[in-house]
């Protein structure tokens, strides 16, 4: 008979942590995972997906609420990537005959097909279903999985720009530290052992080449990756500053979309 989990308030505030310790805690080889959000979606969300769900055979699911964010997570336990983009579709199909102008938006994995479910990844995916812009189902990359577990540590002088970066990291499943100088930075690279730092050239205390210098000699067993994003435009520093094995250099103004293509082309 199909399961189905109905969420308490505390569960709520570890939902994603439940979620993974549940995923890794199931028999099968495989587990599929989908995550559908729906703005518009009815109070009984939850209980038309299990009835979805429970018209099928002989299958076996979890049904999670994160009731706060508005999206479902489905768990089917011993479905592999293919059966599960089969249970997306259908429960697309399903939903809009019951309801025409409901428009999900889902986002699904299997794993370990598509590396390891962690908590950071879960939530990764969640957002996904929430910041799409399209209707089509999207199936979450072992790559973007991986970049799930990465973390970013920003440097910056400007509130703003941090702020700004930080909630744009988070969404899309970093984990994120920041500085605003280069001292801070440096105290935090030896603490944190971020896998990226994307910083500005201009800072206070130290700046420049020899910060980048700083960063590259510190005792650390492996040397976070450098991506510089700033004002500086100046063709000597920007060649001096690969050179010296910058991963990639950004002026300022910056567009938000290509910045995220080029930090994941950095973990990839």
């Amino acid at each position: 008979m199909p399961n189905s989990a109905t969420l308490q308030r505390g569960i709520q505030e570890n939902l994603y942590q439940h979620i993974e310790e549940w995923v890794k805690g199931t028999k099968h080889e495989v587990c599929g995972v989908i995550f559908l959000y729906s703005e518009n979606g009815p109070a009984n969300l939850d209980a038309q997906v299990r009835g979805v769900l429970e018209a099928q055979p002989d299958l076996s699911f979890e049904v999670w609420s994160d009731d706060e964010n508005n999206t479902l997570a489905v768990i089917l336990p011993g479905q592999a990537l293919d059966a599960v983009h089969f249970e997306g579709l259908l429960l697309k199909q399903r939903l809009q005959d019951i309801k025409a102008d409901l428009d999900p938006r889902i986002t699904l994995a299997s794993f370990p097909e598509q590396g390891e479910p962690t908590e950071i990844v879960l939530k990764q995916m969640a957002e996904s279903a929430r910041r799409s812009l399209s209707g089509d189902i999207h199936i979450f990359t072992r790559e973007e999985a991986k970049a799930a577990r990465s973390s970013i540590l920003i440097v910056d002088n400007d509130p703003t720009i941090r702020e700004f970066l930080q909630i744009r990291f988070k969404m899309q499943g970093y984990e994120t530290y920041e500085a605003n100088d280069g001292l801070t930075a440096l105290k935090l690279i030896e603490q944190m052992k971020p896998d990226l730092v994307l910083t500005e050239l201009n800072l206070y205390g130290i700046d420049g080449l020899p910060y980048i210098h700083h960063i590259q000699k510190l005792n650390e067993s492996k040397s976070p990756k450098i991506v510089v994003l700033t004002e500086q435009k100046v063709e000597q520093t920007i060649s001096q500053c690969f050179q010296s094995g910058v991963e990639d250099y950004i002026t300022k103004p910056f567009s938000p979309v290509e910045l995220d293509a080029r930090i994941r082309r950095c973990f990839n």
